[in-house]
This record gives C-alpha cells, structure tokens and sequence, in this order.
C-alpha cells in the first residue's frame, strides 16, 4: 500500500480514468476526497469504496468555480485534517476540428477547466501543503501534447498549458516540500474508449486489433494500469520527483 494514510483529492472522478484513480488509490490505502461535477457519479464511487473497506468522501466540485474549488479544499481538510496530495483529472473536451475551423469557445473552456482548473485547484491546497511541509500535486495530461492528431487540437493546447502548469509550480515551490508531477496518458482501455469502440459495429474489432498492434507494449493499456504511475507520483517512493512529465501510453509516443 504505497499510499496508506495519504489524504488525496482528485477531481474529474467520471467514467474511465477518474474512477479508476480513485478506487486504486483507496486501495493502495489512500483517504480519497472524490471530485467530479455528478453529485450521484461520485457518491457511487464513494459507496463502493466504503463497501471495500476504504475511506473517501464525495465533493461535488466544477474546477472553473475558484469558489467550488477552495471548497472541496476546505471539506477535504475538515474530514481529515491534512491534504497529501491532489489529482488534477477534470478536463472539458471540445468537439473534434481543425484549429482552422476551431470554436473559440470552446478552446477557451478547455483551457478554463483544463489548465486554469488545475492552476484553481494547486492553489486551493498549496497552503495547507505548505503549513504540513509538502504534498504532490499530479497533473493528468495527454499524448496528444507531444504527439499532435488531427482533430485534438483544441484539447491537446489545454493540456499542453497543464504541462506547463506542473513545470511552473515544480520551480516556484522549491524547498516547501511541494512536488508538482505530470503524467501523460494515451489511448486507454475503459468505459469511455468501451463505449467509443461499440459504436464502430462490424468495424469494432478490427479497430481494436489495429490500434493495439500500433503500441509498443502490442495492447491498449487498460486504465486501472495507467492509474498505477499516478499513484508513484503521489507516493513517497517518488519523494526526489518533481517538474517531471511521465509518458504512460505503452510507449505510443516513441512509435512512428
């Protein structure tokens, strides 16, 4: 249980990597403060946690509220007394396009909840960081940073600014204890990529047999897996750890 006793908070707890964060992280023994903005998505996750024997809470909380966001700081601390750690996972995904033909609109939501969520929410819980003497903040962010497709433009800026986020923070929060990490995550096998799979029909399998064989690790990872870096990150094992930007996508950015 390399997370026993932590205190962690992670927004963005939706289907597929949100979920699998916080079920593993209570499983490796973490206090999980559950965050997304579906009141009956997060109690769900927490009743299963509790079911397991594990100790979370749930917080509503939209990361584009600084209000919302010091709030589920505030409830955090109030069950627990202490904030070891903070996943920022919520993210807005605008529709998919060419930045030619983009919605503004919508790149500017991705980088309010993406990037200036996360930035709300590092300085919800870096006071109480702070006065502890240190945590670790893990930014979830995405291939599509390093490795740009057609199409995830508006998305992959949003997160390239979280990147950028995590390596700031690392630097800015030098010798308070704070370490500020990224995580990089591609193509993940889970609820949402499930769901988008299905919907292929006839071409579903032959979908999922090419995408895999596109990998280096020779299969989508599945996110539950994925979750496992974050959880490093979050851990004392990574205690010498901070601005760094850790690929988990079975080596999808190193292939041609």
């Amino acid at each position: 249980m390399i997370l026993k006793d932590k205190v962690i908070i992670v927004t963005g707890a939706g289907p597929g990597m949100g979920q699998a964060m916080c079920r593993g992280a209570a499983a490796e023994g973490a206090k999980v403060a559950v965050s997304a903005r579906s009141i009956d998505a997060i109690e769900a996750i927490v009743a299963d946690i509790t079911a397991k024997g594990g100790e979370a809470i749930a917080v509503p909380c939209d990361v584009s509220k600084t209000d919302q966001c010091q709030a589920l700081a505030q409830a955090t601390l109030a069950k627990w007394g202490r904030i070891d750690g903070l996943v920022n996972s919520a993210y807005y995904h605008p529709d998919w396009a060419s930045l030619e033909t983009h919605s503004i609109e919508q790149a500017l939501q991705a980088l309010d909840v993406i990037a200036v969520g996360g930035l709300r929410m590092a300085q919800a819980v870096i006071p109480t960081m702070r006065s502890q003497g240190g945590g670790s903040i893990v930014n979830v962010s995405t291939l599509a940073s390093r490795k740009p497709m057609p199409g995830e433009g508006g998305y992959a800026m949003a997160k390239a600014a979280l990147n950028q986020l995590s390596r700031q923070l690392a630097v800015e929060l030098a010798g308070s204890g704070i370490r500020v990490n990224t995580a990089l995550m591609g193509w993940m096998m889970g609820a949402p990529l499930e769901g988008y799979i299905a919907s292929l029909g006839d071409e579903a399998e032959a979908f999922r047999t090419q995408r895999a064989s596109e990998i280096p690790v020779g299969h989508i990872p599945p996110d539950a897996d994925c979750a496992k870096a974050v959880y490093f990150l979050l851990s004392d094992y990574a205690s010498e750890v901070t601005g760094a930007a850790l690929d988990v996508n079975g080596g999808d950015w190193v292939a041609p």
